[in-house]
């Protein structure tokens, strides 16, 4: 089996470096490219293990805006997002909802939870009058 390389372009700092990483049956042989330690540790760790934040929206019910900006409270694997998004697509909040609300809970199994990323009031809040 011949070597093979995977070209990975680093966000672990904000040089964004191209770093090459040789793999042979699964095991990674070395690793070129990186400009600092994090870079090293940020390549093994996307090779094995990628996983992304995923920001969205889901619906709500009954709220000033008939969407709500969500995201994953931590970092879920890369390969479970498409299913994750269908699972959130098929859910519906009730409004009102506040920064932070928990909208998915362990989405997917991942332990991860979807969460709101602002407040929305119910229709019939309204906005706050100053008094």
């Amino acid at each position: 089996m011949s070597p093979e390389t995977v070209e990975i372009t680093c966000i672990a700092c904000p040089v964004g470096c191209d770093v090459s990483i040789e793999v042979e049956g699964g095991e990674i042989q070395s690793i070129e490219g990186f400009t600092c330690p994090r870079g090293k540790e940020y390549a093994k760790e996307e090779y094995r293990n990628p996983t992304r934040i995923l920001p969205t929206t889901a619906r709500v019910a009954g709220g000033v805006l008939p969407r709500v900006p969500v995201k994953s409270a931590e970092p879920m694997p890369k390969p479970e997002l498409e299913a994750a998004m269908r699972e959130i697509a098929a859910v519906e909040v009730q409004a009102p909802v506040e920064l932070g609300d928990v909208i998915v809970e362990n989405v997917c199994d991942t332990d991860v939870d979807i969460v709101a990323t602002r407040d929305l009031p119910a229709a019939d809040e309204g906005p706050k009058a100053a008094d």
